[in-house]
């Protein structure tokens, strides 16, 4: 009996292991140079077993979705014909990052219909954490976004010459008459009848701020949510350059020739390797949304394996942003865990992945802005998925450039990225989370919502095998692959798209 290749298998998994624990014991990364901050593998017995893998990936796992007897339906056959006249202009100004904003968007237009007014392209308000200034027309196309609703609501870029004063400076200097505070969250439509319409009628101008969640997901007429959907859905398209550079992304993730920037000497002799013409089958990817930003990991209060000296910053870093308004840091780490309520980090979300059956063969794109801990946190994941790329990996400097440093553009950019992928899968609930579950939905495209209770819970279970691991994970996802789940009261729309804006067929 020969014993050599399983010798030679077997030294290869035990250098492979090894690198894990070399990388991320020696390497100390974080959000700031003062934090010294050692990261280890936290489930090292699952972490072996998931590295031994055998190849082969689970066929069953790129099937795309059967037709599940629903199908999208925003457009009303016999929908009025806008008035000859509206009551004024509408002006929001929004918050938050780019799928919240989106969110606000939508609910825009839909404030505008109800009222009868004309909406001004969104004010996007830059964002306190990431910085980023970029505005309504850096990224969604603003022609195509007036034109694909121009039968349903009016929509101008900017306000005429006599509302010129009418300034996001002008409401920040002195309460103002035409500024709305006041709009609860969640409102109803009576209330914007009863609270906005007067003041388009004395002043011809409303501008309501704050505006995030600003617009109930009940109670409304069919044609308003059906209204919303058709913004989130088909108007709101992203501009022309970050569509580019998402397809020639999404073409090099899928082209089976592709290399990665240590096997090739530029990215930018992909152009010859992208040939439509290629004899070779379009590959498959899937795509990880990686949440596991510092601002996440503080929030969450839970304990993700830096030792004493990240419990020490995540506290001070809380202390100083939310000041003792975080409730989950009154719980143990075993009690957040258990109730699904820690952010999976990249070493759990590989092991997920590779219990589901993909294997180290699996091209996967990493979609993620700064991830806590640098690469010394990455290292496991990539170790088991070795043909891991991202934005950088796959993209030119020159692709780069125009959108480095805007937070904005590269989450559009790995939005446009997810929604091309064959499969979906994001390591915690969260905006962009809740936003690509309901378009995905939409399309009846593959998308793995993690059961994040039961998954805290197994990750708790210290002497659990490899084998119970992967057949807990197994049954608790049946159902959570990309299944129609209808809207439940005062869930959102643009996540449980069904039944208001998709008809059982």
């Amino acid at each position: 009996m020969n014993l050599y290749p399983n010798l030679k298998r077997g030294v290869l998994l035990s250098v492979l292991f090894f690198v894990v624990l070399l990388s991320n014991a020696s390497t100390s990364t974080s959000s700031s140079s003062s934090e010294a901050i050692t990261i280890k593998p936290r489930h090292l017995s699952l972490l072996k077993s998931a590295l031994q893998r055998a190849s082969g990936e689970q066929s069953d796992l790129w099937k795309p979705m059967t037709d599940q007897g629903w199908s999208p339906c925003i457009d009303l056959e016999d929908s009025p014909s806008l008035p000859d006249k509206t009551k004024g202009y509408i002006q929001v100004f929004l918050d938050g990052g780019l799928n919240q904003q989106r969110m606000g968007i939508c609910d825009a237009v839909a404030v505008a219909k109800i009222l009868n007014a004309t909406l001004v392209i969104p004010f996007l308000e830059i964002n306190p954490v990431w910085q980023d200034s970029s505005s309504f027309v850096d990224i969604f196309d603003v022609d195509h976004f007036i034109d694909a609703l121009k039968d349903d609501v009016r929509v101008v870029k900017e306000l005429p010459g006599e509302y010129s004063w009418s300034t996001r400076e002008y409401y920040a200097a002195a309460v103002r008459e035409t500024r709305v505070k006041t709009a609860p969250v969640h409102a109803s439509a009576q209330w914007y009848i009863e609270n906005v319409s007067p003041l388009l009628h004395s002043y011809g101008i409303a501008a309501i701020s704050p505006f995030s969640h600003r617009l109930s997901f009940d109670h409304l007429p069919g044609e308003i949510q059906r209204l919303r959907c058709k913004v989130n859905f088909q108007a709101l398209r992203f501009v022309p350059h970050i569509t580019s550079l998402g397809d020639a992304l999404v073409s090099r993730l899928r082209n089976p020739l592709w290399r990665s920037d240590k096997e090739r000497k530029s990215v930018d002799h992909l152009g010859d390797m992208t040939n439509p013409n290629s004899r070779h089958e379009p590959g498959k990817f899937a795509v990880l949304h990686l949440r596991f930003d510092k601002d996440m990991a503080a929030h969450s209060a839970c304990d993700f394996g830096g030792g004493k000296a990240e419990k020490l910053a995540l506290a001070k870093y809380r202390q100083m942003i939310w000041q003792g308004r975080v409730l989950n840091s009154q719980f143990t780490d075993e009690e957040l865990r258990s109730q699904g309520r820690c952010p999976l980090t990249p070493e759990e979300m590989g092991l997920l992945l590779a219990a589901f059956g993909f294997d180290n063969n699996t091209r996967l794109y990493l979609a993620s802005h700064k991830v806590y801990g640098g690469e010394a946190r990455i290292s496991a994941l990539r170790q088991v998925f070795p043909r891991m790329e991202d934005k950088r990996s796959l993209a030119s400097s020159e692709e780069r450039a125009r959108i480095k440093g805007k937070a904005s553009l590269l989450a559009a950019l790995d939005y446009y990225v997810s929604m091309h992928s064959d499969v979906f899968i994001s390591a915690s609930p969260g905006n962009m989370h809740n936003a690509l579950v309901g378009h995905r939905t939409f399309e009846n495209l593959k998308t793995i919502r993690p059961n994040m209770a039961l998954i805290g819970q197994l990750f708790l279970n210290k002497s659990i095998t490899w084998v119970d691991f992967q057949q807990a994970l197994g049954e608790g996802h049946v159902n959570r692959q990309g299944q129609i789940r209808l809207r439940k009261p005062k869930q959102s729309i643009y996540t449980y798209p069904a039944p208001d804006c998709m008809c059982h067929v």
